[in-house]
């Protein structure tokens, strides 16, 4: 195991450890990382000796806060494709966590974000501890949630997951376990012991009960409290309803969110909500996979999502100049666009 590596791997009694090796980046993932990860969890499907995997962060800021967004503004900027390599692979990857034969246990301590969410919330076994910030934030950037963050959200209860997928909003622990995003609260001074226990199980059936002996519940969250007028809102047909009845609700809460979409990309937004939608009626991971790989392609070669990553991540000046500027000028045959079949581009997951 060399600690230069962006992907540390090392094996304790049947136990193969995965570590996003990259913390003063928060562990963002690169090509080369998730090239890594599935080349590892192909090796390990087939090794008997190997019972669980278990992926981390290095550092204590978190797990992963998504996917390199320099890399993609350069990559968008200079007219390169590289980025759509990425995503293909990475959505592979995604793909084939949900699908691990084995207990795969995701520690989602500190930041987990985007992408973070792809290599850790479609595995069977998802831990959160009193420091997790989950999030999918990309229509702050001019982009749409990927990494099968549709899938996830849109099975969420009532409109909870609509509400995530829009505003971008980091939950805590327990709303994590709300959402589906997560399944068991261990304090995080109890990881270390956990990790170790974890070594000692030697059938795929312990896993879970080692992970429960160190659950406990998670501090309230705030969702709940939150869910009658996240549900009524967010119930609306289209972004523009959606943000006239968080306006007019009545609920300072509310009335804050709709500000707050009103400084996200308004062609992020709608695409957004459409996904999530579509999504509902797909039925499978990979489908939502294929679909969001067909949008992500798209955002690609569009405005925003550079114009996003400039005013958030490069110059920081947090005044992105989206176009359309407005919600009204972005149509239906824009939003439709986005999900026109790619031809022999397609992810194809789900034909597999």
């Amino acid at each position: 195991m060399n600690d230069d590596e962006p992907v540390l791997l090392h094996t304790e009694g049947h136990v193969l450890h995965i570590t996003l090796n990259r913390p003063r980046a928060l562990n963002a993932l690169t090509h080369t990382m998730v090239r890594g990860i599935d080349e590892a969890l192909t090796r390990a499907a087939d090794d008997d000796a190997v019972t669980a995997v278990v992926i981390a962060g290095a550092g204590d800021r978190g797990l992963c806060a998504g996917g390199d967004i320099r890399s993609i503004y350069e990559d968008a900027r200079a007219g390169r494709r590289a980025s759509v390599d990425f995503w293909r692979d990475e959505y592979r990857l995604n793909a084939r966590i949900a699908r691990f034969p084995k207990p795969y246990v995701a520690l989602m301590d500190g930041i987990v974000m985007g992408g973070g969410v792809g290599v850790s919330a479609h595995g069977d076994v998802r831990v959160v501890t009193e420091r997790s910030r989950v999030a999918m934030p990309e229509t702050g950037i001019g982009f749409v949630p990927d990494v099968g963050g549709t899938h996830l959200l849109a099975a969420a209860p009532g409109e909870l997951g609509t509400h995530l997928a829009l505003t971008g909003r980091a939950i805590g622990a327990a709303d994590a376990v709300l959402c589906g995003l997560a399944d068991h609260f261990v304090p995080s001074d109890r990881l270390a012991d956990l990790t170790t226990a974890l070594a000692r199980s030697a059938a795929p059936a312990e896993v879970t009960a080692t992970v429960r002996q160190y659950a406990t519940d998670a501090p309230d969250g705030e969702l709940t409290a939150h869910r009658a007028w996240i549900d009524h809102c967010y119930a609306a047909d289209t972004v523009e309803e959606i943000i006239d009845r968080l306006v007019d609700s009545g609920v300072p809460a509310a009335k804050e969110t709709a500000a707050g979409l009103l400084t996200a990309s308004p062609t992020a937004l709608k695409v957004t909500l459409a996904a999530v939608r579509r999504t509902e009626r797909l039925g499978s991971l990979e489908a939502a996979l294929d679909q969001e790989f067909r949008v992500s392609c798209r955002a690609f070669t569009g405005h925003d999502l550079v114009e996003g990553v400039r005013a958030r991540i490069i110059d920081k000046d947090r005044a992105p100049r989206w176009s359309p500027a407005e919600l009204r000028d972005v149509s239906a045959a824009d939003v439709a666009g986005h999900f026109e079949p790619l031809g022999d581009q397609e992810l194809g997951l789900a034909a597999i």
